[in-house]
């Protein structure tokens, strides 16, 4: 089992809990982003770093992620791709996606894009507060308990 990040978008302190509890647990960790991500030394961690574009930092992850694999993404099409090679998916807010509620999900994310582009303000996600961070935490930790 190994982590992955779509690092471009995870915020820093989700990237800290991420790190932490690596090493702490022996799991691979690999961030994939588009520009270098400042990150612990540790055989555990690593950086893959992708040419600039629309989704090859997540067509890379599908690419790598095999099953089993968690990817940490808040990208709902992403998280639907890997799931569908069966990895599992965690948001930084600590949202599982599992294969029970990620057709909900893309169906939601799609309205609210139609929406967005008929004109409507819909708004972006809330700031990452003290409970989400702890929620994420607290996921990570129960996933890492059952895969190792």
């Amino acid at each position: 089992m190994k982590i992955w990040v779509d690092a471009d978008s995870c915020p820093v302190v989700i990237k800290e809990i991420l790190f932490k509890a690596a090493i702490r647990t022996n799991t691979e960790l690999t961030l994939v982003a588009n520009q270098n991500i400042s990150r612990p030394k540790s055989h555990l961690i690593s950086m893959m770093q992708v040419p600039s574009g629309f989704d090859v930092a997540d067509d890379e992850i599908v690419r790598l992620v095999g099953d089993g694999d968690i990817v940490i993404t808040s990208d709902i099409p992403l998280a639907a791709e890997v799931i569908e090679k069966g990895a599992h998916a965690l948001s930084s807010r600590g949202e599982l996606h599992t294969p029970d509620n990620i057709r909900s999900r893309l169906n939601m994310r799609d309205f609210l894009d139609t929406m967005r582009a008929s004109g409507e303000h819909t708004g972006g996600p809330a700031p990452l507060n003290q409970r989400d961070r702890q929620a994420f935490a607290n996921q990570l930790d129960r996933f890492l308990a059952k895969a190792n």
